[in-house]
């Protein structure tokens, strides 16, 4: 026979964790001034930038439009027009390998001119280091388009607190982040725009992308600068994602109570849903108090969370009424913890499985993936601890008082006859 583990004897201190994890928390939001908001919900501007060495410039005095893109690391050149026969010229790395195998299928597109910007002996740096900035324009004209190139051995390392400097002239509403390592060359820049100022800011101008790239230029040399984006939210539509933020919260919440109801009894759908709004507690205190950035991707994660944790609890309620019918004379806390103990291993199981994906995404990407996948750790182990000790046990605590009402019930009758 199966080991039955006595859970119910960890309700009432796992009550007691969770209510001290909730109050810090608030404590936490209370203290820290609310969640580190991201430019989704926070009127502002965000730049993500690196600093990369320039390979060449392509120019265009042919007939029609030519532009140039990247898609997937493969560089096209699309000559278009009126009375110009349509063309897109791809250049696959695989095919070009290196700069200079690249650089001479491109002298070979009549009108596109090519300036080498790097040196004689750097023409064999391999092409799927190539970076396309997003600043500026994709045509082609008489200026040149500079296309950059990662330089993993690049011994000039811009200092992060070098762009902060550089950066000062525009006030305290301006954060620099570095991304990655010193030797990747890559850091974001986070400008908020004050409510208050009407989304206006240094001597009543807003604060542009145009500012930022002139100061860095003029401090570090246009041609070394690439944009990987660029983003800007208006006030308006920055307060109209934080009201569906918390509307598409509160609809899952009100769905997963309706569901829970219907497939059982309301005490199991109140600790379900008690279970999931502990979820979101202890995600939304692991967030204030590591000051993550709060965004849509972290909306993401807590809801992610919310599913894996009432699909735990659904299971789980499922054994509970099946081991009820099985055992009815037993007594409830009995049943629960019989159920829980025959579905502890599924649950960790599966737990282990899916932490193994989100662990591998945790170390080997960065920025916002790196923090949704920090957010769905902390939410996996929280959702197996709820599921266990918060849900049932508020389950264990309805009947419990139900029972006791239902012996005070008889009591009176036999008294009474007394």
């Amino acid at each position: 026979m199966k080991k039955i583990v006595r859970f119910s004897k960890g309700f009432l201190p796992a009550a007691i964790v969770s209510l001290i994890l909730a109050i810090s928390g608030i404590v936490g939001y209370i203290v820290k001034g609310g969640f580190n908001l991201g430019v989704d919900f926070q009127a502002g501007l965000m730049q993500e930038i690196r600093f990369a060495p320039p390979a060449f410039g392509l120019t265009w005095s042919g007939q029609g439009n030519a532009a140039i893109s990247f898609d997937r690391g493969v560089l096209s050149v699309i000559v278009s027009g009126a009375g110009v026969e349509g063309k897109t010229y791809s250049f696959p790395p695989e095919e070009y390998p290196t700069l200079a195998a690249l650089t001479e299928a491109l002298g070979q597109i009549e009108g596109l001119g090519l300036s080498s910007l790097t040196a004689l002996a750097d023409t064999g740096i391999n092409t799927q280091w190539l970076i396309q900035s997003a600043w500026g324009n994709s045509q082609l004209g008489s200026t040149p388009y500079v296309v950059h190139y990662l330089n993993p051995d690049n011994e000039t390392v811009v200092n992060i607190e070098d762009v902060r400097d550089a950066l000062t002239s525009l006030g305290r509403s301006v954060s620099v982040q570095q991304l990655g390592n010193a030797s990747d060359q890559h850091c974001l820049i986070r400008v908020i725009f004050e409510e208050s100022d009407g989304d206006e800011e240094e001597g009543g101008q807003k604060i542009s992308s145009g500012q930022i790239m002139a100061l860095l230029e003029t401090s570090f040399g246009g041609d070394n600068l690439v944009v990987i984006r660029s983003d800007e939210v208006a006030e308006r539509f920055s307060k109209d994602l934080t009201n569906q933020a918390g509307i598409l919260l509160v609809l899952t919440l009100a769905l997963i109570l309706i569901y829970a109801s219907i497939r059982f009894k309301p005490q199991y759908a109140v600790g379900a849903v008690t279970a999931i709004i502990h979820d979101a507690l202890v995600i939304v205190a692991f967030i204030v108090w590591t000051r993550m950035e709060f965004n849509t991707t972290t909306i993401a994660a807590i809801l992610t969370i919310l599913g894996y944790s009432i699909n735990d609890t659904i299971v789980i309620f499922d054994r509970i009424r099946e081991t009820r019918r099985i055992y009815p004379d037993d007594a409830f806390v009995d049943i629960l913890n019989r159920a829980l103990s025959e579905t502890l291993g599924r649950t960790i199981i599966t737990t282990a499985t899916t932490m193994l994906a989100v662990v591998s995404l945790y170390i080997f990407t960065s920025g916002s993936m790196k923090d949704f996948a920090l957010a769905l750790l902390v939410g996996m182990i929280s959702g197996v601890y709820s599921t266990i000790f918060i849900a049932s046990g508020l389950v264990n605590f309805w009947d419990r008082q139900k029972t006791r009402r239902a012996k005070k019930r008889l009591a009176v009758p036999a008294a009474a006859k007394a």
